[in-house]
C-alpha cells in the first residue's frame, strides 16, 4: 500500500507541510528557490511499516481498517507477532491465527537484534510451541483481561525467561516501546488527514527554532 509522501519545508519561521513541494512560500508568496537549506523539501519518514515485510517483530494496527485510511484515534488496536517468513501470529475470539496478509500498515518493533544468532534460530519453534499452548484456546479469550495483548506480551516474557532476563508487564512494555512509536504515529496521522483536506499545513515554529 503506497502512502503519498509528506514533505516539509521551512520558511517564514513556521513548519510548511505538504505533498508536492512549492515554488513559493504560501504563507509570504516569495520564492523559495534560493532561499537556503531550511527551505529545501524534506521528506519526513513514514512510521508505518509493511507487517509482512517485518521479521521477528511486535506489530500494531487498528482492528479494522488503516491508520491512514480513516482511523480516528479511539478505535481498537490488534496486536501480532511476526515469525521469520513474516506470518503474523495474532489472539483472538476465534484463537490463534497465522496471518500471512492484512498487516500491510503497521507500526513495527523489532524484538530480536542482529547478533542473537540462537534466538534467530529458535523463534519460529518457540512462537509455535507458544501458541498451541491451551492458554490461547477461543474459549480463555476475554476482550480486556486476556486478549491478542496479552498473548503477545506473554510471549515476549517466555522468551525473556528462557534467557534468564527479567519480564515485563503489559504496562512496562507499554511505556517502553509502544507509547514512542504510537505518539510518532500520532503527529504523522495529523499531517495525513491535514493534507487530505488541504493543499498546505502551516505550524509556527517555537521561538528557539525560528529561522527565516
Amino acid at each position: 500500500m503506497a502512502e503519498a509522501a509528506i514533505l516539509r519545508v521551512r520558511h517564514c519561521r513556521a513548519d510548511i507541510f505538504c505533498r508536492r513541494p512549492p515554488e513559493r512560500c504560501p504563507a509570504c508568496g516569495r520564492p523559495l528557490r534560493g532561499a537556503g537549506l531550511p527551505a529545501a523539501p524534506l521528506r519526513l519518514p513514514s512510521p508505518f511499516r509493511h507487517g509482512h515485510r517485518q521479521l521477528r517483530a511486535f506489530l500494531l494496527r487498528p482492528t479494522a481498517g488503516t491508520f491512514l485510511g480513516g482511523y480516528d484515534g479511539k478505535s481498537d488496536l490488534h496486536v501480532g507477532i511476526t515469525n521469520s517468513h513474516g506470518v503474523v501470529y495474532n489472539y483472538n475470539e476465534e484463537g490463534v491465527h497465522r496471518a500471512e496478509t492484512g498487516w500491510e500498515q503497521c507500526i513495527s518493533i523489532p524484538l530480536v537484534q542482529p547478533d542473537m544468532f540462537g534466538l534467530l534460530q529458535e523463534w519460529d519453534k518457540l512462537l509455535e510451541e507458544f501458541s498451541v499452548g491451551e492458554a490461547w484456546l477461543p474459549h480463555r479469550y476475554e476482550e480486556h483481561d486476556h486478549n491478542c495483548y496479552t498473548y503477545a506480551v506473554a510471549f515476549i516474557n517466555s522468551v525473556l525467561a528462557a534467557q534468564g532476563k527479567q519480564q515485563m508487564s503489559k504496562s512496562e512494555f507499554t511505556e517502553k516501546f509502544v507509547i514512542p512509536q504510537t505518539k510518532k504515529a500520532s503527529k504523522y496521522i495529523t499531517l495525513h488527514q491535514e493534507l487530505t483536506a488541504n493543499e498546505f499545513y502551516i505550524v509556527p515554529l517555537p521561538d528557539q527554532e525560528k529561522q527565516c
